[in-house]
């Protein structure tokens, strides 16, 4: 049964989360690595219903945008502000809202309900008296990820403005700093999904169920 103890094995952050749950503790010196966790194994894309192959593949659309802002984040760094970086961070926020957000309000509204339903019916949470399980945690990230992006747009926006140099590059840094964050908080959101929380969906609901779910993800 993958747990939220699982889930602590593969992101660093969460490991020290819960500490009733009985695991050993890892060195800082020697962390694992967050993207090749102990135990983890590969998934089997073929092997998934159509309605989780879909969010995966939207999963890959959002992974190329990540990579291009990226990559938009260390040209500024490196030369500033320029006509065609400005046009290329524009159209990474425009591809925020228009395939990142609508992405995540169709996991929350078609996946999430029903798998934590499922879940808490197994016991697959923690032994906290929130119960939280790891569509807790994917919904937080959904929050932090939106919070992360305002603030970069926001930053980015105030170092076009101000007209005092100084101030301006402390923006335009806090700006790509928090871009960077942005992109690392998506990356490691997905690798979640894709690793721990789709194969649970795989196996806990129902063809009949998934079959419901695509139809109304269309």
């Amino acid at each position: 049964m993958i747990d939220l103890k699982q889930l602590k094995d593969i992101d660093p952050l969460l490991r020290n989360a819960e500490k009733a749950l009985d695991e050993a503790e890892f060195s800082p010196m020697d962390p694992p690595d967050a993207y090749s966790p102990p135990g983890a194994g590969e998934i089997d894309y073929d092997s998934m219903h159509p309605f989780i192959q879909q969010l995966m593949d939207e999963h890959d659309a959002i992974v190329n945008h990540l990579d291009s802002f990226e990559k938009v984040l260390i040209a500024i760094s490196e030369e500033g502000f320029s006509r065609d970086l400005h046009q290329q961070l524009s159209d990474f926020f425009r591809a925020f809202d228009e395939v990142i957000v609508v992405h995540n309000y169709k996991e929350e509204k078609f996946l999430f309900q029903p798998l934590q339903k499922r879940l808490l019916e197994e016991g697959d949470h923690s032994q906290s008296s929130e119960r939280r399980t790891a569509v807790d945690l994917l919904e937080d990230d959904h929050i932090k990820v939106l919070q992360l992006a305002a603030v970069t747009f926001n930053f980015f926006g105030l170092a076009s403005r101000l007209p005092d140099p100084p101030s301006a590059a402390v923006a335009l840094d806090a700006a790509v700093e928090q871009g960077k964050v942005l992109v690392d908080v998506l990356r490691l959101h997905i690798f979640r999904e894709n690793n721990v929380v789709f194969p649970k969906a795989q196996e806990c609901l129902s063809t009949q169920a998934k079959d419901d779910l695509l139809a109304k993800l269309g």
